[in-house]
């Protein structure tokens, strides 16, 4: 099978992770690794063996696909050069700072016929993978997602940083539109939100409540789904499912097993380049990436009514 030439554009925390699955894959070849910081984007391209470019110019007709990891105010424009140049392209999460950009680049990458997959990495979760098998009317969603302060995020708030995740994979599990957004939400060390609750309503009757925090003393990632006769509880970070069900007058039923955490990113990449490869859909699509945004947008919007913030 034939290697994809591929690079990673921004090499920090988490572009270097991203790197070093492209350099794990036996399909990819890691051509170069892309930085404005000359010491960090040395510093990969020498651990992984690679070269590395300052300008992300210099990777234009050198690879064939590109992850895009470099701040969320950067994805736009440098996803758009890419599509522009025929690259394929995986742009981590958030994919832009607003719906509107992502719809523009969906449209560019649909109309050039290339690939675009967004970096929801949950969605490769084992223990969601493991339980969504019977997941198929989902009627409430509860779940947290905690953390400690980090300052790599700060650029944009808690629900576009922490809370995106939950909402791709709630629209994922819930086969309707949101019709309602209630949010509320704080400031507590940044300018923008860092702790978010939101309740969302589905045009079907399911609802979610979500709740995200950067400024929690230990972290939590539990994902809780209900449905007729089957209640399922997720820990994204522990890796174990607790089912529970129901055979109406039967007592109820409950198994729980715990999955090895895997590797999801390495899982997101591999699925990233078989689709090149293949030319199938991507896992995570552009059309994914905008519906996750446009639901962000509307609880980023509730809270500041709730706030009388604009």
């Amino acid at each position: 099978m034939k290697r994809l030439r591929v690079a990673v554009v921004g090499v920090g925390y988490l572009g270097r992770f991203h790197a070093q699955k492209y350099a794990a894959l036996p399909s990819a070849e890691l051509v170069a690794v892309c930085d404005i910081r000359d010491d960090v984007g040395q510093a990969v391209a020498r651990e992984l063996g690679t070269t590395f470019f300052r300008d992300c110019r210099e990777l234009l007709g050198k690879v064939d696909a590109v992850t895009v990891a470099a701040s969320t105010a950067a994805h736009f424009e440098l996803t758009r050069l890419f599509l522009e140049h025929d690259v394929h392209v995986l742009v981590e999460k958030p994919m832009t700072p607003t719906s509107r950009e992502a719809v523009a680049l969906t449209e560019l990458a649909e109309q050039r016929d290339l690939k675009l997959q967004v970096g929801h990495v949950e969605r490769f979760n084992p223990a969601l993978l493991s339980a969504r098998e019977t997941l198929d009317d989902v009627r409430f969603i509860e779940c947290h997602r905690l953390a400690a302060f980090n300052a790599r995020g700060a650029d944009v708030n808690v629900v576009l940083d922490l809370m995106i995740h939950d909402l791709d994979v709630i629209l994922s599990l819930v086969d309707a539109r949101p019709r309602k957004v209630s949010a509320v939400g704080i400031a507590v060390l940044t300018d923008s939100t860092d702790i978010a609750n939101a309740r969302i309503e589905f045009a079907n009757g399911a609802i979610a409540n979500v709740t995200a925090s950067r400024v929690s003393m230990s972290a939590q990632r539990k994902f809780r789904v209900f449905q007729e006769n089957q209640y399922v509880s997720l820990d994204f970070g522990g890796g174990e499912v607790r089912r529970v069900t129901s055979g109406g007058a039967q007592p109820l039923e409950e198994r729980s097993w715990r999955l090895d955490k895997g590797d999801a990113l390495l899982a997101e990449t591999e699925a990233f380049v078989d689709s090149v490869l293949r030319d199938t859909p991507c896992r995570v699509t552009g059309r994914d990436g905008i519906a996750a945004l446009e639901l962000a947008e509307a609880v980023i919007a509730d809270i500041e009514r709730t706030s009388g913030r604009s």
